[in-house]
């Protein structure tokens, strides 16, 4: 009995297939999964900032109602201010811009609402470089536009680990 070229390689295949699918969780990969909380409603307050709606996505992601106001709510968390930089890191020898530094700042605080008095502001901060040329306008403002994106993600992450160490007294 003669075995073809094509059945080996669909045999070798499936076999690689199932060795590999063995040895993802031997390596300790898991998905990532929700962040437990210890409050299961919030009222986001303050400034209308960019990060707000993105933040209100993620939460809600992770079983968290965002309520429309503070009566309902288990904490209150308050966006405080959100500021974008963007400063000269190196220039040319003709005086030319060749890098930009982007900078990105949020602070928030928190509080019960039984409680009147906040939390000790906190800030999440994030500064990316990037390469700049005259030459790739669009394409460096589409890369700056993209890196600004990334950093306002990476702060809302960021918040979701620090109100995850948050523990609400009982009522």
């Amino acid at each position: 009995m003669k075995i073809s070229r094509s059945t080996i390689m669909l045999h070798a295949s499936l076999v690689l297939a199932l060795l590999t699918s063995l040895m993802l969780p031997a390596c300790g990969f898991q998905l990532r999964g929700t962040t437990a909380l210890s409050f299961k409603t919030v009222y986001i307050q303050g400034p209308s900032l960019s990060v707000s709606k993105e933040l209100g996505q993620l939460l809600k992601s992770n079983g968290i109602q965002v309520v429309d106001n503070q009566v309902n709510a288990e904490l209150l968390l308050e966006m405080l201010n959100e500021t974008n930089e963007k400063r000269i890191l190196s220039l040319s020898g003709g005086g030319v811009v060749r890098e930009y530094e982007l900078n990105y700042r949020l602070s928030f605080r928190t509080r019960e609402p039984a409680n009147p008095i906040w939390s000790a502001p906190q800030t999440v901060q994030s500064r990316r470089d990037f390469s700049y040329s005259d030459d790739a306008l669009l394409g460096k403002l589409d890369e700056e536009a993209k890196l600004n994106t990334d950093m306002r993600s990476d702060a809302v992450r960021e918040i979701l680990r620090r109100l995850s160490a948050i523990k609400l007294t009982p009522k």
